[in-house]
Formats: structure tokens, sequence, C-alpha cells
């Protein structure tokens, strides 16, 4: 069979759908169009066929939308697929259009709702026709939590019968192995990884730091992650305050989650949250917020906790929860979180499930 893969972004379908990408390798000739970036060269390693597709991710504007449609039009009369299999916004609206008017078979993979569904209005009536349009002939359209897919059924976008839910991406648990849980009582280390947005939590976060300092808690905060906003400056003035270390983009957060106690990710909306999946595969105890895509990853109180979202005092609550545990509690949370992640997120799991659904 010839796959062609649509997507936004070289270094997450490297990093989340590789696994997925080698197994479809093995029968069949997979194609992958998306912007050129530092990992298509590892992706043309495992056997995958590049063509550069560039577009702007955030933002709509109309020609240069139009613009990918035609794009990605002229690659489908090119490969010739007898399956496309589209990931995040763009590629799914304009790659599904282009695939519906070409009667190509294809599938749809929601990583994510986007900032579009946050709230009702224009944006989200246009997006919602668009998805409307790009998804009817969908052979199936895969989500990563159960809260998403309510979400479009609930809009008329697909009905239920063409829609199955995965558990995210998955997570490599031999990759990210059980490794040993830091044997200190003294400062305690949290930690974030992901985007430094307004909508990744990070305020809350940073205010919640503040009133655990305030307390007298010894506490410190490692940043791990692009700074997408203007958070620079304040960054900046937290480091220099001593209880914050801005380490910016790294490739591999693996030594990152190893050295810390706790993993917070205080986010607004998810697909499903890779960072807590990693670092619970790891033996970390994770706080995060009980909105689907985080809420997925954590039994409250046994793995980590639930916080409410956009909620600071919320945050505060619970990352006190967690420094009142003893180390062997924490610990203790760390491996049944590790547990959760073998049983029910397993990469090869979710792999299976996946090529299941697509009916490849």
């Amino acid at each position: 069979m010839n796959i062609l893969i649509i997507a936004n972004n070289d270094v997450g379908l490297y990093q989340f759908r590789r696994d997925l990408i080698k197994e479809l390798l093995k029968n069949n000739e997979v194609h992958i169009a998306l912007p050129y970036g530092e990992k298509v060269e590892d992706l043309v390693q495992i056997g995958c066929k590049f063509i550069d597709t560039p577009l702007e991710r955030r933002g709509m504007n109309p020609l240069k939308d139009i613009a990918l449609f035609k794009l990605y039009k002229k690659v489908l009369k090119e490969v010739s697929p007898d399956l496309v299999i589209t990931y995040t916004i763009k590629p799914n609206i304009y790659g599904g259009l282009a695939c519906k008017q070409a009667g190509v078979p294809y599938v749809v993979n929601i990583t994510g709702l986007g900032t579009a569904f946050q709230k009702d209005g224009l944006l989200k009536s246009f997006v919602v026709s668009l998805y409307k349009k790009a998804l009817k002939k969908a052979k199936v359209v895969l989500f990563e939590n159960e809260g998403n897919r309510q979400v479009f059924l609930e809009n008329h976008i697909i009905t239920e019968d063409r829609t199955h839910v995965l558990h995210g991406a998955g997570v490599n648990t031999d990759l990210y192995s059980l490794v040993p849980y830091p044997n200190h009582t003294d400062e305690v280390k949290f930690l974030f990884v992901g985007r430094v947005m307004k909508e990744k939590g990070v305020e809350e976060l940073f205010q919640a730091m503040q009133m655990l300092l305030k307390d007298g808690i010894a506490c410190h905060l490692d940043v791990v992650g692009w700074c997408e906003e203007d958070y620079t400056d304040t960054l900046n003035q937290y480091q220099a305050e001593g209880w914050l270390t801005n380490h910016g983009f790294q490739n591999d957060v693996k030594p990152f989650i190893e050295a810390c106690d706790c993993f917070v990710l205080p986010s607004w909306h998810e697909g499903m949250a890779n960072t807590n999946l990693e670092s619970a595969s790891s033996g970390r105890p994770v706080i995060t917020t009980n909105i689907h895509g985080c809420m997925e990853s954590v039994e409250n109180g046994v793995t980590g906790f639930l916080i409410e979202k956009q909620n600071a005092v919320s945050l505060y609550e619970g990352m006190k929860k967690f420094l009142a545990l003893s180390l062997d509690e924490r610990k203790a949370m760390g491996l049944a979180g590790r547990e959760r992640m073998v049983e029910i997120f397993d990469k090869k799991k979710v792999v299976e499930d996946t090529i299941k659904a697509m009916d490849i």
C-alpha cells in the first residue's frame, strides 16, 4: 500500500509517531508531506519519502490557506496514495478537503482542539464549518481523548460510527524507563516541560511557586521548552531571584525528568499531554489539570494530583499535597504512575490499536 502522511511539523511526527511509521513501513511505502525541519533526515533514514510542503502553523490567511489546499492537491496527484493520514488542524482541514475532492481514502487525527474551540464566536463557527466539510468523507477520525470526540459530536462535525479514541500517541516505556527516584528530602525540584505560553498554565505555575516560597518552603522550578510568547523577561527575573532555572528547548528531556521530584503541567487544553506520559513512565508523580488530555494520565491521589485549570490556588494546594508526602510515599506514587503507563499507555499497544482502527 502507498501511504501519504500529511503533518505540520517534523519534530512532533518523529518524536510521537516514529514507532507507528516504522510499523507502517514494514509492509507499505510511506511518503511524508510537511515543512522541512531538523528531523526530516531522521524520518528519511527510517524509510520515509519526503515532500516539502511549507505552511504557517498559526493564523488564518485565506490566500495562503488556498495555496496550501492547492499544494496538497498537487501532492496527491504526484504520489497517488492508497491512503492518506493527516495530523493537526491545517493538514486535517486542507488535506482532508483535497482528499475528499480527489476521492482518496483518508484518516484524520485530532491531536487537540486548539484555541478556536475554547470559546464560542465567529472563529469557532468558521473552524467547525471547515471541519464539517473536510471530514465528510473521512474513513475514520481518531481522537486522543473522549472529551475532544464529544466536542466534535456535539458540533455535528462527525458521526460517532466513524470515530475512535486512542490513548494519545502512547509512550515508549522502554525509552522512558523507570529511573531511580531522587533520594533527598531538602529542596524539592518541580519540572515543567512545554511551550512557555499562557495556555500551558505558566502564569498559574509561577504564582503557585511564589505562594510556596512565601510559605518558606524550599523548592525550585526547572522550565524546559520554547518560549513562544514574550515571557523572556519574566523568566530572567525569576531566574535572577534564584527559584527558577530556564533551560530553553532541549532535544532530550530525560535527564530533567530523572532529576525532578515531581512533574507539573497546568495546561488549559491538550489532545494528550505526552510530557505527562513520559514523566509518569519514568516514575515521577504528576500534577496536572483535570481536563481531558491531562486527567487521563493521572489517578488522583495515587499517581499524582489533579487540579483545576486556570486556578493558581488549586495548583498551589496540589503542590502542597505533594510536599506533605514522605519520601517513600513520593516514590510509591511514581511507581504507581509507571505501572499505569505500562498497563494503559504503552506505545506498542497504542500503535496496534491505531493500525487496527485505520483498518490497514
